[in-house]
């Protein structure tokens, strides 16, 4: 099964863009981050006609993620668990033959100096790693896609000397990130940096700004020695 994921930063804005990719690239399963639309207003019709079902956590303007799929999507369900008065439109999980996949939009955090925005980054981040537990002990396999606004380590960035004060790339959010891996989980996104760097082509770079989208981390704890793979698709705009 292949799984993407895409900061599409506005579906509207990148439908027909997101149409094309999808019939070129044919994956099973899509999840997207800053559809920034409400849910009623999501072109599911549009995946339809491509063969995809969605479900989608929508929200005004601002952030909102979906997951697309081929195959039927089962036992949806929106927000990430922990905190009912969270109303950010950040998480969303189905199940997709078996899988269960989460599809996240990690807050950004910036600036770091404002509790609103960075200790709520890291609350979020300690609740999903409370809810990948909670999955883990389901005894299923799972995968937690998105855009998880994390630069892991240096070589995720064209020069960490711009980023070392940034919300992304400050220790706090790089130890909660590696708790979530040290639960057992692989990155997706980490083995093909390797895979590209050993094979001459001098790895990839997994975070962006300016008019780009943050590229994305795939986190799963599937073996890729069994059937079912995990494939992190980071597209630009």
């Amino acid at each position: 099964m292949r799984i993407a994921t895409w900061n599409v930063n506005s579906i509207k804005a990148r439908l027909d863009a997101a149409c094309e990719w999808l019939t070129s690239a044919n994956p099973d399963v899509v999840c997207l981050q800053e559809i920034k639309c409400e849910t009623a207003q999501f072109p599911a019709e549009r995946f339809a006609e491509l063969g995809y079902q969605s479900a989608v956590s929508g929200q005004k303007s601002y952030n909102g993620v979906a997951i697309l799929a081929r195959h039927p999507l089962d036992d949806v369900s929106i927000g990430l668990p922990g905190d009912e008065s969270d109303e950010q439109a950040r998480f969303i999980e189905a199940t997709v033959c078996g899988v269960r996949i989460g599809g996240l939009y990690l807050p950004n955090g910036n600036p770091p100096d404002d509790p609103s925005k960075y200790e709520y980054k890291l609350a979020w981040m300690q609740r999903l790693e409370q809810r990948a537990v909670a999955l883990m002990e389901d005894g299923k396999p799972f995968v937690l896609a998105g855009d998880y606004n994390v630069i892991p380590l240096p070589d995720d960035c064209w020069d960490v000397a711009e980023w070392e004060d940034d919300a992304l790339y400050l220790l706090r959010t790089r130890n909660a990130f590696r708790r979530l891996q040290h639960l057992g989980l692989t990155d997706a996104c980490e083995i093909d940096f390797y895979v590209h760097a050993f094979d001459g082509g001098g790895g990839i770079t997994t975070a962006w700004s300016g008019t780009a989208s943050y590229a994305a981390a795939v986190l799963a704890d599937v073996a890729y020695s069994t059937a079912l793979s995990t494939a992190a698709v980071a597209l630009v705009s």
